[in-house]
């Protein structure tokens, strides 16, 4: 399994959900080190985001270009 593989399987998905775990924790009532702590959780969320969404995902067999899998209609 390729870097971008996992890029696209794990590393993207979890920071969306660390993103998401931010807002629930900055939210919350209960904990105040959670809420004290929410909105740096949201950004190391947000920056994690940033840098895998740059990441192409790996190519398809065949067709040569990454675009044409995720969006067969394109005009090239």
């Amino acid at each position: 399994m390729s870097f971008r593989a996992i890029n696209q399987k794990y590393l993207e998905p979890g920071s969306q959900v660390l993103m998401v775990l931010g807002i629930v924790a900055l939210c919350q009532p209960w904990n105040m080190t959670l809420h004290t702590y929410g909105l740096t959780i949201i950004l190391i969320g947000l920056i994690g985001f940033n840098i895998t969404s740059k990441i192409a995902p790996e190519e398809e067999a065949g067709t040569g270009h990454a675009a044409d899998a995720r969006n067969p209609g394109a005009q090239h």
